[in-house]
């Protein structure tokens, strides 16, 4: 007799061919509504699933993962970040912690650089001149931007996505930097034309754009602080499609109504989907709803990497995507 399938909750809608293909592999139930789960739903959830398959908009923390069923075996996460879920608690626990890395890496890559033009040549300014009809001709002095052909683009962060947006950035002529924990292997800082910052501070400083790319964790919370901000020159720019936290978003728009820096491009917010209102309203502040792997292509491989994950752990082996805390 054939081993009963795995309980499979799906925290949010996906994509419907993800969905049809859980409903035939797993005993899957499925949120038809999308609207995110609220505490005591989740709570019910990981009393009654074998695998909790949650999103970004989930908080998975020590205390919802202590009133866990003991069926709970696995937590299959829709999306490459793990700054929602506490790994450590969910390891400790015995459980399996899966993500969905390099999927997304083009996609937000291509946010990224589609922010620094946005910003860079007032995109997003000049299509609202042409839908409100205040366009009455060229000029040679109005709605002029920057160049971005030998600019300098600082990277924060040169994982997978950063070194995306490296290969693009050298596309159109622009000078790359970095900071990371460490340099990128010779080849690739060969590939790149890259510059290594062991010390952000003295990059920020130099840089004409800054682009955010790293992970959320506690060691990058406010990464760029108000003294950090502060160190970046006026005619800087900055985009972050990363997480939020990563800027200290009351200190962002203090220096954007003190107009210490010159463009701002977010995809993400500190308190999403709250925006801080000192950024609204401004032509030089380009402002996303969280697009970085908005496209198709990328949900739909989302979906199958969480499937993966799930069916190989379903038999008997280790998901290729296993996400393990630093301190194991």
């Amino acid at each position: 007799m054939s081993s009963p399938r795995l309980k499979v909750v799906l925290t949010r809608r996906l994509p419907d061919a993800v969905e049809t293909r859980m409903r035939e592999l797993f005993d899957a139930e499925l949120n038809l509504t999308d609207r995110p789960m609220d505490r005591a739903a989740l709570e019910a959830a990981v009393q009654r699933a074998d695998v909790l398959a949650p999103t970004i908009t989930d908080i998975i923390d020590a205390d919802l993962i202590s009133k866990a069923g003991p069926q709970l075996k696995m937590i299959a996460n829709f999306g490459a970040g793990v700054d929602h879920i506490d790994v450590d608690a969910a390891v400790g626990r015995g459980l399996i912690v899966t993500n969905t890395p390099g999927v997304l890496t083009e996609d937000t890559a291509d946010l990224a650089m589609t922010l620094i033009l946005a910003v860079s040549r007032r995109i997003v300014e000049g299509a609202q001149v042409m839908q409100e009809g205040r366009f009455e001709g060229w000029s040679p002095t109005w709605m002029t931007g920057r160049k971005l052909w030998g600019k300098r683009l600082g990277i924060v962060g040169m994982g997978r996505i950063g070194q995306a947006l490296a290969r693009r950035a050298k596309a159109f002529g622009m000078q790359v930097h970095y900071h990371n924990r460490k340099p990128v292997p010779d080849m690739i800082a060969e590939e790149l034309g890259a510059t290594y910052w062991d010390d952000l501070d003295q990059m920020l400083a130099r840089m004409d754009l800054i682009s955010l790319n790293t992970p959320a964790t506690k060691d990058t919370h406010h990464l760029l602080s108000a003294r950090r901000l502060a160190l970046l020159r006026p005619e800087a720019i900055l985009v972050n499609t990363a997480r939020g936290e990563l800027i200290d978003e009351a200190a962002l728009a203090e220096a954007v109504a003190q107009r210490r820096i010159a463009g701002v491009g977010l995809d993400v917010f500190e308190q999403e989907p709250k925006v801080h209102p000192g950024l609204l309203g401004h032509a030089n502040v380009v402002l996303l709803p969280h697009l970085g792997s908005a496209t198709i292509e990328a949900r739909q491989d989302m979906g199958d990497r969480v499937i993966a994950n799930i069916q190989t752990f379903a038999n008997g082996h280790r998901p290729p995507d296993r996400v393990i805390p630093a301190m194991f």
